[in-house]
Order: C-alpha cells, then structure tokens, then sequence
C-alpha cells in the first residue's frame, strides 16, 4: 500500500453537474523523499522512510544533522515510516508525488489536530 505525506492548506466547495455543492479539503501532498529503507533481515520488517518539508537548521539536533547530511538530503520537518510499501522498488532520494496514485484508487486518510484547549464551565 503507498503513502505520502501531506499538508492540509484549507476547506473550499465544488459544484457538481447538477449543481449539489461539495464540500472538499484542499491539501499539499508531495514531494516526498525517500530517507532510509528498512529490510526484513537487517531490521527485521520492511519499510520505508518518507521526508515532507523543510526544516531549519537551527531546529535540528546534531545527531540528527549528520544523519541527514551523511544520507545527502534536506532537512525534513516531517519524518515518517511506512511499512509494507514494497521498498525493493526505491532507492535512498527517491521523490514519491501524487502520481503514485490513479483516480478511483482508495485511501486512508490520517490526521493530526491541533490542541485548541478546553473551558471549564
């Protein structure tokens, strides 16, 4: 199963055909690099390792510097793994954009919210 990373920049609406209104969010998905490929006999299961984003520099640990700078690429602000995703098929460097998927493919959508708090009343 593919995956990519994705930023939600906002909600708008569509109109359809017959002019029912539909709701749609808007996101930026890709590129995504490939950072590292795990294997099932070195690391004992199979994935791959996806970066979305730039991060500053200055925002970065230093182990985590000479990791990026040893593999040749940018600072990622987001780092995520992926497993079963057929990782023979990449190598480290990789871009993945939207083009892995074809229209009426399904997916699973995963998100994160911001806190907003709670009130006590």
């Amino acid at each position: 199963m593919p995956g990519l990373l994705a930023k939600k920049l906002g909600m708008t609406n569509i109109f359809s055909d017959d002019g029912q209104v539909i709701p749609v969010t808007v996101l930026e998905a890709g590129p995504c690099s490939v950072y590292a490929i795990k294997s099932k006999d070195k690391d004992g299961y199979e994935a791959i390792q996806l970066g979305f984003g730039d991060k500053k520099e200055k925002r970065t640990s230093k182990p985590q510097k000479e990791q990026f700078k040893k593999v040749g690429l940018k600072i990622p602000r987001i780092l995520k793994e992926f497993k079963n995703f057929g990782s023979s098929e990449y190598k480290i460097g990789d871009e993945l954009k939207v083009d892995i998927f074809q229209i009426g493919d399904m997916v699973k959508v995963s998100g994160k919210s911001k806190g907003k708090g709670f009130r006590v009343l």
